[in-house]
């Protein structure tokens, strides 16, 4: 994680920034250490630049992938890693088919950036996965509207592996002050909510790589 251990401040990953922007995103990384919610700051590709302690707990069950840690890239980790279900509850709804908006939606921005390159080609390698972006995707945009590709607000269930949260649900909170939305970064925290005691636990299951099994249409 960007974050070390044994109380220290945050080191953000090295940037091609200004030494000003340096000092500041180090001073940004204290503040969302304190934070007690999962926070990570993110730039256009997802790459995570900071992430604070809750978050590292929250995901600290999921086993080793070359390219799809979730304190790595976020979305490849809810796209690529077969632990990310077991932390990310209903995750082929509620976290893959959002996060592959959010994706269709960068690349119309940045089209020529490599690394989302790489991201797309992985995708196409996946036909379960190309089949949903391709196909399935569309519909489910036309389905749900403008918040498919909104990330601001969005209640989602997870899956966290302290028990005294567990089944639970987070809303996805954007809080991207000015500065960081100029550097080209974002900060996301997910707010936890109580527990639900009627939400069955265990709904993580672990799969293989090819784990977008069903693309929600209109019509369900």
């Amino acid at each position: 994680m960007a974050y070390q251990a044994g109380g220290q401040r945050f080191e953000p990953r090295p940037v091609p920034e200004s030494r000003e922007a340096q000092a500041y995103l180090r001073d940004y990384g204290a503040l969302v250490e304190a934070v007690p919610f999962p926070s990570v700051i993110l730039d256009h590709r997802w790459d995570v630049l900071l992430a604070n302690t809750a978050f590292a707990s929250l995901f600290r069950g999921v086993g080793p992938h070359p390219t799809a840690m979730p304190d790595d890239n976020f979305l490849r980790f809810v796209l690529f890693h077969p632990d990310a279900s077991t932390v990310l509850g209903e995750h082929e709804s509620s976290w893959c088919l959002p996060m592959l908006a959010h994706f269709a939606a960068a690349v119309e921005r940045h089209g020529h950036d490599h690394g989302l390159q790489a991201i797309r080609r992985e995708i196409a390698q996946d036909p379960i996965m190309e089949a949903a972006y391709r196909q399935g995707l569309p519909h489910w945009i036309r389905a749900v509207g403008e918040r498919a590709v909104v990330q601001d607000g969005a209640v989602r269930p997870l899956l966290h592996p302290d028990p005294r949260w567990g089944a639970t649900e987070c809303r996805v909170v954007d809080e991207t002050p000015r500065t960081l939305q100029g550097m080209g970064y974002t900060r996301l925290t997910l707010v936890l909510r109580e527990a639900r005691r009627d939400r069955p636990r265990g709904r993580g299951v672990r799969r293989t790589a090819s784990h977008l099994r069903v693309v929600p249409t209109p019509e369900d």
